[in-house]
């Protein structure tokens, strides 16, 4: 597993949800696996959670950065995968746990959810409200 953060170079950050005493962005120990990944879910307005080396979630990260956002990306181990709230308004409904984007605080789904919503035209104007694209003409 990696230790601390990494940047991107499409702008960007991989943020690690183990507690390090090393990194600039440490995390509440005391804090469950279910709280940090909620509070993430909140103080990011684009999120995925992925497992170590997944291919899905680059494409996830391109589709996003052709439109012009960048997701803050977090690398759960095994055992955390577990803690990932649920989406009752996903896309395509139970299409696996992660990697999984949050949008506004709320489970879009994975790669083929994320996928069908770019497809039918409702990505952008949901980037649009929660305020991580301003200059689009829709």
């Amino acid at each position: 597993m990696m230790r601390g953060n990494s940047f991107y170079g499409d702008g960007g950050v991989r943020l690690e949800l183990t507690p390090t005493t090393n990194s600039p962005l440490a995390i509440d120990v005391g804090e469950s696996t279910e709280m940090r990944i909620q509070r993430l879910i909140a103080e990011n307005p684009v999120v995925i959670f992925t497992r170590s080396s997944c291919c899905m979630c680059h494409v996830m990260k391109k589709l996003l950065s052709a439109i012009g956002v960048h997701p803050t990306v977090i690398e759960l181990e095994e055992e955390e995968i577990a803690a990932l709230p649920s989406g009752d308004d996903e896309v395509i409904p139970g299409a696996g746990d992660a990697p999984a984007v949050f949008i506004g605080g709320t489970r879009v789904g994975g790669l083929e959810s994320l996928v069908a919503l770019h497809l039918s035209g409702r990505l952008v104007p949901r980037l649009v409200e929660v305020g991580v694209i301003t200059d689009v003409v829709l």
